[in-house]
């Protein structure tokens, strides 16, 4: 059994412990110790993967479904100058990709290769968007074809829809021999003010091929109420037009 001596010596002895741990270990501890975060290049917390997933707005690859390039389009709108789409198919209802990198060549008929650029597009949830390049320079050489590839693959984060209360109204579209036009008017819904947003509009005729596209830019809509997006082509489309898909994406 103990004597009093030794338990004495004990009690001094954890009680010198205790206060060391609390005067350096903890100040230590504190000092060391770094909470999770989406941005740490380690899986902790609640996430799912590395940094994606859980709490963190980056989604892990196995949460999201892979984009589909529907077509690629080139339409003249001067001597030289053509417009160059792709249009993109989102199927994430809840996700968004922002500026994702991509390259395009393009090809004359004899498959030679013209030019090529590269440029980002944001795949906004809910809609499906074009990869647009307006006025891209072909000198005296005819286009062909465009091949339209990622060079990255999107980093999807969960998002609401910043166009959540856009809605596309009156689509009036016109045209002569030589031109044609169309005003769209997108309203908002919300109380508060939609600020920038990229309008894209593709024209289909009867069998659904589009036949022309365009973009143009609505610096803002007002908390209830509208905006009118022009758009103009050089050149008739001789009553082909018959439906017109109007894609807003927020800048």
């Amino acid at each position: 059994m103990a004597s009093w001596s030794q338990r004495r010596k004990f009690i001094y002895s954890s009680s010198l412990l205790i206060f060391i741990i609390l005067l350096v270990g903890i100040p230590a501890f504190l000092y060391l110790y770094k909470a999770p975060t989406c941005f740490d290049g380690i899986k902790n917390g609640d996430e799912k993967g590395v940094d994606c997933g859980g709490s963190c707005q980056k989604l892990c690859l196995d949460s999201f479904l892979v984009p589909q390039v529907a077509w690629t389009r080139i339409e003249n709108v001067a001597p030289g100058l053509y417009n160059v789409a792709t249009y993109i198919v989102n199927p994430n209802t809840k996700a968004v990709a922002i500026a994702v990198p991509y390259h395009v060549v393009v090809y004359d008929n004899q498959g030679i290769e013209i030019t090529e650029y590269t440029g980002t597009v944001t795949l906004p949830p809910q809609r499906n968007t074009l990869a647009f390049n307006g006025s891209v320079s072909m000198g005296k050489r005819i286009p062909a074809k465009a091949l339209f590839e990622f060079t990255q693959a999107p980093q999807w984060q969960t998002a609401g829809d910043p166009l959540s209360n856009l809605t596309i109204g009156d689509k009036k579209y016109s045209e002569d021999s030589a031109s044609a036009s169309l005003s769209v008017t997108l309203n908002n819904t919300g109380v508060n003010q939609i600020n920038k947003t990229d309008v894209y509009v593709v024209l289909y005729d009867k069998d659904a091929n589009a036949l022309g596209f365009s973009k143009t830019i609505l610096d803002s809509i007002p908390g209830y109420g509208y905006a009118v997006a022009p758009f103009t082509w050089p050149i008739s489309f001789n009553g082909k037009v018959i439906s017109i898909e109007v894609l807003p994406v927020a800048e």
